[in-house]
């Protein structure tokens, strides 16, 4: 028990640094953009529990500020906002319990869409867990960089450039590897043991391109695709019998 403690406490360390680095590469550029949609955003809520809206966070709610009298002004009929809504449990049982092998990837994210208090506030997570032999697709997050901290096992991965260079690495638990915004990239379980990772992102909603689906499971046209691979209509046919089978 005291091992899992001193394990949490030095997760809770990571986290920081995670946030920190990631607030460094994608923060300036995300509030530039929260700026900018503040005018085009105020009729808009965000959905809390019990259907009730919150509305957008304006130019005059001072979430950032340190001083010694912080203020809160909540616009519309929510005026009940208290630490909970500020705070996250879903990844509590995840990282509370001993490494389990899932039979597939699997993901929970931490996003905006999980967590509506990440709006406008230029981060969000997500906690991976890889089952031996299992991989995180190829995929791409249009909206921010990815930084990846190994909690348990060891993971292969790697992305590739706009110049098509290959770049990957084998992390061991404690690594850490950023995945540069935009770019195609991946994990792999290659091991006998399952592996845990959160990755940090420099945004509340980074997004996700899974070069898979995208290619093999949104209609394109047969043809289309066995040309662009060299191949033919068959072997395409199979491939997006195979993604559809796996969903």
């Amino acid at each position: 028990m005291a091992a899992r403690t001193s394990s949490l406490s030095s997760l809770a360390m990571a986290l920081l640094v995670l946030s920190a680095s990631l607030a460094a590469v994608d923060g300036h550029k995300d509030k530039k953009k929260s700026h900018a949609n503040e005018d085009t955003g105020k009729g808009s809520g965000t959905q809390l529990g019990n259907n009730q809206a919150l509305p957008p966070i304006s130019s005059n709610v001072q979430l950032a500020s340190y001083d010694s009298t912080p203020s809160l002004q909540v616009l519309g009929s929510v005026t009940n906002i208290t630490g909970a809504h500020f705070t996250f449990h879903g990844f509590r049982d995840a990282l509370s319990k001993a490494p389990t092998a899932p039979h597939n990837f699997t993901v929970i994210k931490a996003s905006m869409a999980e967590f509506p208090a990440l709006k406008e506030q230029s981060v969000s997570y997500a906690l991976l867990s890889f089952p031996p032999g299992s991989v995180n697709p190829m995929h791409t997050h249009p909206r921010a960089s990815e930084l990846l901290l190994v909690v348990d096992g060891a993971l292969s991965v790697g992305f590739v450039d706009a110049a098509g260079k290959v770049y990957t690495q084998d992390l061991a638990a404690g690594d850490m590897f950023v995945f540069p915004k935009g770019t195609v990239h991946w994990q792999y379980n290659k091991g006998s043991v399952p592996a845990k990772a959160l990755s940090a992102f420099g945004s509340a909603a980074a997004g996700l391109v899974s070069v898979p689906a995208t290619v093999f499971g949104t209609g394109i046209d047969d043809d289309v695709l066995a040309k662009s691979f060299k191949t033919d209509a068959a072997t395409v046919q199979k491939l997006k019998a195979a993604l559809t089978h796996h969903k």
